[in-house]
């Protein structure tokens, strides 16, 4: 999912270097930054929330339920922001086959559920820690 997240985040940012709207990169426009900000920092903490998660299961932690549940949680609810602005920063040409956007949202959608969507992870996740 990491690496799914990844892609598309950086297939974005390419378009929105490249795409021009009355005469500049549409990258330039405020509104674009911001959301552009908005997943560059969930696509950091989702890094860091794996990468604590594999830690914990090369040192045999005791904490590997908590965090592979955060850090699923976690993907869960990057993949689908990345992939939804994906679409939505690419414009109408998100959802053909011109560009490969659109698989992306598919993909997350089905990694979502399997093995656990976020609320079924954030619930588990309060079970071990005994709430």
């Amino acid at each position: 999912m990491l690496g799914g997240i990844q892609e598309c985040f950086e297939r974005t940012i390419e378009y929105l270097k490249t795409r021009e709207q009355f005469g500049v990169p549409i990258g330039s426009f405020q509104a674009l930054k911001h959301r552009a900000a908005q997943m560059f920092c969930e696509v950091e903490l989702s890094k860091s929330a794996v990468l604590e998660a594999l830690s914990a299961l090369d040192e045999d932690s005791d904490q590997v339920a908590e965090l592979a549940c955060l850090a699923k949680a976690r993907l869960n609810d990057t993949y689908n922001l990345v992939s939804n602005e994906g679409v939505q920063m690419h414009g109408g040409i998100g959802m053909t086959d011109e560009y490969e956007i659109g698989f992306f949202m598919k993909r997350s959608r089905v990694c979502e559920h399997s093995l656990g969507n976020s609320a079924f992870l954030r619930d588990r996740y309060g079970v071990i820690q005994g709430y």
